[in-house]
């Protein structure tokens, strides 16, 4: 087995519609913070237990942990906003006012310099943006439009560039952090609907997993397709094991995870989770993965295994 179950952690009942989205790990507590839409809050964990929320944060949509910063950044879709805030109890939480729906989250510590993706609305003209924030001023520094719907980002510390996945043209868009200001180039996607993204820095690739029912491998810098692999459904969250050199791809329905080794890029089956379940979480460790069930308002824990395909 890849994954094995070792255990739930209850999470508050959801007050309104929706359920969880993207979440994050605080490395040094070991805290995990997860977007609770439905609460328009972030909830936050350990392997034992619930341990407190963050509220007021409008259709939360994205959590994203910086441990060189040790800060946290919200995605607020419902106000337009993201929020800064330092790891533990009752937070102060700062927030800057972004593009329309902002929903993915990239960070360069460096820069101190945070990528918000904004979704957009078709209704409102050019408001297909990526906005770049100076998180040490606490202001936007630029605003970039992009050609379509965005869906998750990442940073890479080692050639300095954001990747975007857009859904509609696919494509992955490249933004060179010491020119926060425009689009260096667009790597082509061959399957619709660019989602959940990851990347391997030792080996410099690109996991896109497309709402097409596909995980499309690329080299970063050649932009060539290195392969392609179906998978179980549609997917969202994506995660990279770079201790394991396994891949997990959150498939919400019918409710499972793919399980790739990326070595070979082969599929090594699917484990069952819960209809919906679309969104993952995993340490820095590599060695336990967490999945939300939103019917139950639950997190699963997964330990990660060493798997020969």
């Amino acid at each position: 087995m890849t994954l094995t179950l070792t255990g739930h952690v209850t999470l508050p009942e959801h007050r309104g519609k929706g359920g969880f989205d993207h979440a994050a790990i605080h490395a040094a507590s070991g805290h995990v913070y997860v977007a609770h839409t439905a609460n328009d809050a972030v909830d936050v964990f350990d392997r034992e237990k619930y341990l407190f929320s963050i509220p007021n944060l409008t259709g939360v949509a994205g959590a994203l942990v910086s441990d060189d910063a040790q800060l946290i950044f919200s995605s607020n879709r419902g106000e337009n906003t993201v929020g800064i805030f330092a790891p533990g109890l009752d937070p102060a939480v700062t927030k800057v006012a972004v593009g329309v729906r902002p929903n993915g989250l990239a960070y360069d510590h460096g820069r101190k310099l945070l990528l918000a993706a904004n979704v957009g609305d078709p209704a409102i003209a050019r408001s297909y943006t990526l906005t770049m924030v100076d998180v040490g001023a606490r202001a936007v520094r630029s605003s970039i439009e992009v050609p379509g719907r965005t869906r998750w980002t990442v940073f890479d510390p080692d050639v300095e560039v954001f990747y975007v996945n857009i859904s509609e043209p696919a494509v992955i868009v490249v933004v060179d952090a010491r020119k926060p200001t425009e689009i260096a180039h667009m790597i082509a996607v061959p399957a619709a609907g660019p989602h959940g993204l990851d990347l391997d820095l030792a080996s410099g690739r690109l996991f896109c997993a497309c709402d097409a029912g596909v995980l499309v491998t690329l080299d970063a810098a050649s932009c060539k397709v290195l392969s392609e692999r179906p998978l179980s459904g549609t997917p969202d969250v994506i995660f990279f094991n770079r201790a394991r050199q396994h891949l997990y791809v959150a498939v919400g329905d019918p409710g499972v995870i793919d399980v790739f080794d990326t070595r070979s890029m082969t599929s090594l089956g699917r484990i069952e989770t819960e209809k919906g379940a679309h969104t993952l979480a995993l340490p820095p460790s590599g060695d336990h993965l967490y999945a939300f069930l939103p019917r139950t308002h639950r997190a699963a824990i997964y330990q990660t295994n060493e798997v020969t395909p």
